[in-house]
């Protein structure tokens, strides 16, 4: 699915929202942050922080901000789907997209797409290349079956970069 990128600094975002769009043009943005276990509430409030940070420095209008502890590997996060519902919401800012879910974001973002919404991923810089990114989603996937879906995402980065140096 092609979709145009603007790279700003460091990060990127990936739609073709307009970084200095007028609030009417983007109409309101629903921030969405997640961390996968208790101990990571730290990181959870700097997530928050850094998507609020970005939305006010954009001058968007923020009408929801959702966050939650929880696994990223199902669909059982009631308040992803209450952002995802809200008919105010024309925009979903994440920092990452494994926030959203760890596999399958396109078929979000699609379906936001085809209701006029869009998703912002304002760090996209987990992996650059599409047949990486498959990798990583796979190795997700069978890790989670094999040692628990809360360490599943780190123990694939793991044997990722194990298989880059070996």
């Amino acid at each position: 699915m092609p979709v145009s990128a603007q790279r700003v600094g460091p990060r990127t975002i990936l739609v073709n929202v307009e970084a200095n769009a007028a609030p009417e043009v983007v109409g309101g943005v629903g921030l969405y942050a997640r961390v996968s276990s208790h101990d990571q509430k730290d990181d959870l409030v700097r997530q928050k922080a850094r998507l609020s940070e970005w939305t006010a420095k954009a001058g968007h209008r923020v009408v929801r901000i959702e966050s939650e502890i929880g696994s990223g590997m199902n669909g059982a996060r009631s308040k992803a789907r209450r952002l995802l519902a809200d008919p105010h919401v024309t925009t979903v800012v994440v920092e990452h997209k494994d926030r959203l879910g760890c596999m399958n974001v396109e078929l979000v973002e699609a379906a936001l797409s085809a209701t006029g919404r869009r998703l912002v991923v304002l760090d996209a810089g987990e992996a650059e290349d599409g047949l990486v990114q498959d990798m990583v989603e796979v190795l997700t996937s069978f890790c989670s079956r094999l040692y628990g879906r809360r360490s599943a995402k780190n123990r694939a980065r793991k044997a990722l970069e194990a298989a880059e140096r070996g």
